[in-house]
């Protein structure tokens, strides 16, 4: 996880207590909670028809990021969470810090991709095909998984040869503590919170002057600015989950003691938590998801082609 970034030396019990194995009880039940939701997205766009839309591909690549965190970080982090793990010992505890920088990186660079979509459905609705089509949604979701994948390996890299280091690397820290944070963090939440001010003013100003219009624009526009709002609370959510994880590590002093290891640990968990809320906001807010869960939770699309079902 992502405390095994920095030079935390700690070790607990071998026997754990029953507040332990209730916690790593609890932890293991989000696992399942975080792997099932974000597989009822990713069935539900692949599987209706009604569902292959570009907005929807990012959020399918979005679901596959947070179903990655369900199955691999998850259970990488329950297993290191309460025992030593130090910054330079072990591959595994490398793989792990890798995996969940990367994967954290690809969600807020798919919802920031998601910003970018819905700016133009919104803002520039008659240029949106040309601008948003299926070919660059795929260009997109190429360049987001590449570009996690390098930040995850370019934060972790270079702490494996820290023998020649007395102390931390200059390197390391400045990966780990300013660029890689920036990069896959301050600057897409800036581009986003850019972007959706200016959805939000123009959908404002399209309100106005859609209240002398037609019913069916007036409803086409109330969609668009529901979905608008669902994507910027799947944001909120995200901000919520992220932000003091990141504020920590960025303005984390250089005395290594001065954060406590379980605050770090449960500021983790903070940031995994978001990978199990992202389906519920889509299945709170938007009607065709829920029809979609439902059919495939009680089995009807194993009972019949209904690929092109009107959800």
């Amino acid at each position: 996880d992502n405390g095994s970034r920095y030079d935390f030396s700690y070790t607990l019990s071998n026997n754990p207590s029953v507040i332990c194995v209730l916690l790593y009880a609890f932890l293991a039940l989000l696992s399942v909670v975080t792997v099932s939701g974000n597989l009822l997205v990713i069935i539900s766009i692949m599987y209706f028809r009604q569902l292959h839309t570009p907005t929807n591909s990012l959020i399918l690549s979005l679901a596959v990021a947070d179903l990655l965190v369900g199955i691999v970080v998850f259970p990488l982090s329950m297993a290191f969470s309460f025992s030593s793990c130090l910054h330079h010992q072990g591959l595994l505890c490398k793989v792990r810090s890798s995996f969940d920088i990367s994967l954290s990186t690809c969600s807020i660079l798919n919802l920031c991709c998601i910003s970018v979509d819905r700016y133009y459905t919104v803002c520039q609705p008659l240029t949106y095909g040309a601008k948003i089509s299926p070919r660059v949604v795929v260009n997109m979701i190429l360049v987001i998984w590449g570009f996690s994948a390098l930040i995850g390996i370019g934060v972790t890299i270079p702490g494996t040869s820290n023998e020649k280091c007395e102390e931390k690397c200059f390197i390391e820290v400045l990966m780990a503590n300013t660029i890689g944070p920036i990069l896959s963090f301050y600057l897409p939440v800036l581009i986003m919170l850019c972007i959706y001010l200016k959805i939000f003013l123009v959908a404002q100003k399209q309100a106005r002057s859609l209240q002398s219009t037609t019913k069916s624009a007036a409803a086409v526009s109330k969609m668009e600015r529901k979905s608008t709002k669902t994507l910027a609370i799947v944001l909120g959510v995200f901000l919520l989950c992220w932000t003091p994880f990141f504020l920590c590590i960025t303005f984390l002093p250089s005395n290594d003691d001065s954060v406590p290891v379980p605050v770090m640990e449960m500021l983790n968990w903070l940031t995994l938590i978001n990978s199990m809320l992202n389906p519920f906001i889509y299945a709170f807010f938007y009607s065709w998801f829920r029809s979609a869960f439902r059919m495939i939770v009680f089995g009807k699309i194993f009972q019949g082609d209904f690929t092109n079902t009107k959800l």
